[in-house]
């Protein structure tokens, strides 16, 4: 229950009203749920860990032609796993996330800026 009351909070605070605003509590709250989600082990916001930066990440993909696309595509790769995006790299597939976590997750990452 105390997962679907984090996930509930999380949705609210990506809503395409608050997607732009980076305040403290939606940061902390994205932190939270992508430590639990183990994203932190390779990714940081700001800086390159194993894996891209997530502020590179968004200016690399958010101005897109077609975002839901390029979300779509960018949830599809946590899932599953993806190489040669960002270098010789791998990303090992995040299915223990959770398909919605995932989601939550990359729609907020596209809003960094």
């Amino acid at each position: 229950m105390k997962a679907q009351a984090v996930l509930m909070t999380v949705l609210l605070l990506v809503s395409p009203a608050l997607a732009a605003a980076e305040s403290d509590g939606e940061m902390a709250a994205m932190l939270e749920l992508a430590d639990n989600s183990r994203c932190l082990i390779c990714h940081d916001v700001d800086s390159n860990v194993t894996g891209p930066a997530w502020r590179d990440v968004a200016k690399r993909y958010r101005d897109g032609s077609d975002g839901r696309a390029i979300e779509e595509i960018l949830v599809k790769r946590v899932y599953e796993g993806s190489s040669g995006n960002w270098g010789t790299e791998t990303m090992s597939s995040n299915k223990r996330a959770g398909i919605d976590n995932i989601r939550v997750l990359v729609r907020w990452i596209l809003t960094l800026r």
